[in-house]
């Protein structure tokens, strides 16, 4: 997101068309005092907003690179509606595990995302990898998000004290959320992928692309 000048320079652009229809009135010098104190009313009311979309935007480090050690963790997660212990080490075993943070569940771009995992997870386990999610939200709200966004598909799990999301530098700046960000992690535990965008449209296709590529090397033996 990025603050929004187009709607303050409009607005300024009305205060000073109204601000000349009554110069003649009131004067030239009144009139200026009059605009001066209206404009810095609009850019009081409209910082906000823009600290606001720069908070929304900016995670509070870089996502961990390609080649990092993921950090590993275990906690508890749920599918299907039915809470389970996740481990990282455990999921690792069985090949690749895609680790996709967001900000929180039910939110449109987080429902997006899921809906959108969802509907590749088949073919994410036709390429040996599990996926998981990771929010701040609690256990009882994914449990009913692991039903009717993930849609049975694949695991959810809570981070309530984002701790993992620290660990993975995917928490968001001043606010508690984690930033939307996904990795590909390797059996060896190394990261060969991160991506980050709040905007939720390339993160299947990315970490998709990120899988069948570890696949093929994997199986030419690299």
């Amino acid at each position: 997101m990025i603050f929004n000048r187009v709607a303050l320079n409009q607005r300024i652009a009305d205060l000073r068309a109204r601000d000349r229809m009554t110069t003649g009135r009131r004067g030239v010098t009144g009139s200026n005092r009059s605009f001066r104190r209206q404009r810095r009313s609009v850019l009081k009311r409209l910082m906000p907003v823009g600290l606001a979309c720069c908070v929304l935007s900016s995670p509070l480090y870089a996502e961990l690179k390609r080649g990092a050690v993921a950090p590993d963790f275990t906690t508890q997660a749920t599918l299907a509606g039915k809470p389970f212990t996740f481990s990282l080490a455990s999921a690792l075993k069985s090949g690749p595990v895609v680790l996709y943070f967001y900000p929180a569940a039910f939110t449109n771009g987080c429902t997006v995302e899921a809906h959108e995992f969802a509907e590749a997870t088949d073919k994410f386990k036709s390429l040996g990898a599990t996926v998981i999610g990771v929010s701040h939200d609690s256990i009882d709200t994914l449990n009913r998000f692991s039903v009717s966004e993930c849609r049975n598909k694949f695991a959810v799990a809570s981070d309530a004290d984002l701790r993992i999301s620290k660990a993975y530098d995917a928490k968001l700046f001043l606010i508690p959320y984690s930033n939307r960000t996904s990795y590909v992690i390797a059996p060896t535990g190394k990261i060969i992928y991160a991506y980050t965008a709040l905007d939720p449209a390339k993160h299947v296709e990315n970490t998709m692309a990120a899988v069948a590529k570890w696949q093929a090397d994997h199986n030419d033996g690299s």
